[in-house]
């Protein structure tokens, strides 16, 4: 590089120097940042937990969809073979369900009494959570129930 021919420099090359000498300090801020960042195991660690976390929570959403598609699935097909299997029991039998049916309710209704006056507080509150995912499941619950009766009953029938 030459010199320019006075040793002073002129107001615009004052300017411009000064520009590229801030433009220097933030590309070298910028530099020493990323630097530290690297450095900065602890905080990368975090990032990648972050990360993964995100992650997990993105498929553990997707496989729970899954399962709920599924679940509609298998429910609706257990319907249909419990609507299948008692068109095809006899009246007799659907009669016999029916009576075991009112028989099951009324005992459950009594033991449901002495579990009230027997059970201990944190048994109830467990036991009521227990009966509100069932009350939620109901239909599937009865599908899978019919079906083990009318399986029940066939091979007994047959036995």
């Amino acid at each position: 590089m030459t010199k320019p021919s006075h040793s002073e420099p002129t107001p615009a090359g004052s300017e411009e120097l000064r520009e590229q000498v801030e433009q220097v300090r933030t590309e070298l801020g910028q530099t020493v940042e990323a630097l530290a960042a690297k450095a900065d195991v602890k905080a990368r660690a975090k990032e990648e937990v972050a990360e993964a976390k995100e992650q997990a929570t993105a498929k553990a959403g997707e496989l729970k969809e899954q399962a709920a598609v599924k679940a509609r699935e298998l429910k609706a097909k257990g319907t249909d073979l419990a609507h299948q299997a008692q068109d095809k029991l006899p009246d007799p039998v659907k009669e016999k369900a029916a009576q075991a049916s009112g028989q099951a309710r009324a005992t459950a209704a009594q033991a449901g009494r002495v579990w009230q006056e027997k059970a201990p507080e944190p048994v109830q509150q467990k036991a009521a959570q227990g009966a509100r995912l069932a009350r939620d499941n109901r239909t599937a619950l009865l599908v899978a129930a019919g079906v083990a009766v009318v399986v029940w009953l066939s091979y007994r029938r047959r036995g």
